[in-house]
């Protein structure tokens, strides 16, 4: 992480894969597999695997004189990580970003190998890998997605037991009906028939057969 600690406490601008528009923000910590961004109002922890492009961004004194608060959202910000963040977000309300135009709003419950469990109030319990999350913004302490209550958000979201991987995880749902990256894709929904060596087989809506590659997968829930 040599070459990026020089941009430390600068205001940068960078992409992000499925996101068209700029994130720009202060640059105020990194990790071995993750960046910190602050922007003025919110932190954005962003998984370097999906960092396409970040520059210097020099033309908004604005951005020049971000003051950092320094309440942090998270206790633990030496030797961050990606999992450490997850570890720390589990019960604090945020936003996640996988890809398209909508973000997920509610709260990390578990983390496994290579997938996180996210609750939210619209979609209910969600299956993230890890590999897709691109960024996330915990929300402010006082501050609960929608204004609702705390009472909305259960404690225990699923009667659903976990399995170690995605994978396995998704065989469990064999049978069910669920609905992939959010529904962005009306092709995306469907019962869930099999798995087998990575590929997913999805009975859609006219009920054709879609094949689909687990590891295109951004998110499961069931609705």
């Amino acid at each position: 992480m040599t070459i990026l600690n020089a941009l430390l406490d600068k205001p940068v601008e960078l992409f992000v894969s499925g996101k068209k528009t700029p994130i720009r923000g202060k640059l105020i910590n990194l990790g071995s597999d993750i960046m910190v961004l602050y922007n003025g109002q919110q932190f954005l922890y962003i998984p370097l695997l999906h960092l396409q492009q970040l520059t210097l961004y020099e033309d908004s004194k604005d951005d020049a004189e971000i003051t950092v608060p320094t309440d942090l959202p998270f206790e633990d910000h030496k030797d961050i990580s990606y999992r450490k963040i997850l570890m720390n977000a589990k019960g604090v309300f945020t936003e996640i970003y996988t890809s398209g135009n909508q973000s997920l709003h509610g709260y990390v419950t578990s983390i496994m190998n290579d997938y996180f469990v996210f609750y939210s109030p619209v979609y209910h319990v969600v299956y993230i890998p890890m590999q897709h999350m691109k960024y996330l913004i915990p929300y402010d302490p006082n501050v609960t997605p929608y204004s609702l209550k705390q009472e909305r958000f259960p404690l225990s979201p699923s009667t659903i037991t976990l399995a170690r991987t995605f994978d396995q995880q998704l065989k469990k749902l064999e049978g069910q009906f669920v609905v992939l990256d959010i529904g962005e894709n009306p092709n995306k929904i469907g019962q869930l028939k099999s798995l087998n060596n990575g590929l997913l087989e999805l009975i859609a809506a006219g009920g054709e057969t879609l094949f689909l590659h687990m590891e295109h997968i951004k998110s499961v829930h069931l609705p």
